[in-house]
């Protein structure tokens, strides 16, 4: 099938969500800080064609960026929901969430909504922040992109182990400064520092969750240490090669997880 779009309407306005009504528990997609539903453009080619897909730009990010704040993780967990109850008319789905939308997808999994299947986390941000997440790191990420020049470095030496092929580089670049100020600023001042340990416990859905092995932004020691504690279902995969950027780094890795 081809992706459809659907506008469905959230607090302040409303998303454009891309739909392909396919097989299968859907498959919701939720991207990280800096990224749009095109970051999953990777791992979608490599899925079978019929399979049942969400995604959109969260608030503040591509073609969301007009929509109002506050631009906060509960506000993006209301979103997601409004779009599954928007989109899937009942039927099951996985949220499929990588970093803060990790984050976001844990908020809603933790509500325990009708039709949840499952909880994928891609390099997710972890429940309990890390030590690292002090006050200086938090203004240091705010102005990762301010820049065309300031994306390429995080891209180079913070958010990837290798080099991406240059179309998909040049569109991370873009994704990453098609953000309105206050929704760029939210998650490394605010969201990125929240402790939702207590809603994190309450997730009960079967949580798989994928880590690059040279992430240095969630390094698998912090989510040993800082996720699995809190979501004791869950069970960790570490990738290969790769670093935070899994969806564009090894989007058939992310893929093949996916098939399950």
């Amino acid at each position: 099938m081809t992706e459809t779009t659907t506008r469905v309407e959230v607090e302040g306005g409303s998303l454009d969500v891309r739909v392909n009504g396919g097989d299968g528990p859907a498959l919701v997609f939720l991207h990280y800080w800096g990224g749009s539903a095109g970051t999953w453009d990777g791992v979608l080619a490599h899925l079978p064609a019929g399979r049942a897909t969400v995604r959109y730009d969260q608030r503040g990010w591509g073609r969301s960026r007009d929509l109002p704040g506050p631009y906060g993780l509960q506000r993006l967990a209301d979103d997601l929901a409004r779009v599954v109850d928007g989109c899937l008319a009942g039927r099951p789905y996985v949220l499929v969430g990588h970093s803060m939308g990790g984050k976001a997808s844990q908020l809603l999994a933790a509500r325990r909504p009708a039709g949840l299947a499952g909880l994928v986390l891609v390099a997710p941000a972890p429940p309990r922040p890390a030590p690292a997440v002090t006050e200086e790191y938090r203004q240091g990420l705010s102005h990762a992109y301010d820049s065309p020049e300031s994306v390429a470095h995080a891209l180079g030496q913070v958010l990837t182990a290798a080099p991406l092929p240059d179309d998909v580089r040049a569109t991370a670049v873009r994704d990453s400064l098609a953000a309105g100020a206050e929704a760029r600023r939210e998650w490394p001042l605010r969201g990125i520092a929240e402790d939702i340990t207590a809603a994190a416990r309450d997730i009960e859905v079967p949580v798989t969750v994928l880590a690059g092995e040279h992430d240095v932004v969630e390094p698998p020691e912090v989510l040993r240490s800082h996720l699995l504690p809190y979501v004791p279902q869950a069970t960790l995969t570490v990738v290969p090669g790769v670093g935070h950027l899994l969806p564009l780094e090894a989007p058939a890795a992310v893929a093949e997880a996916l098939r399950d």
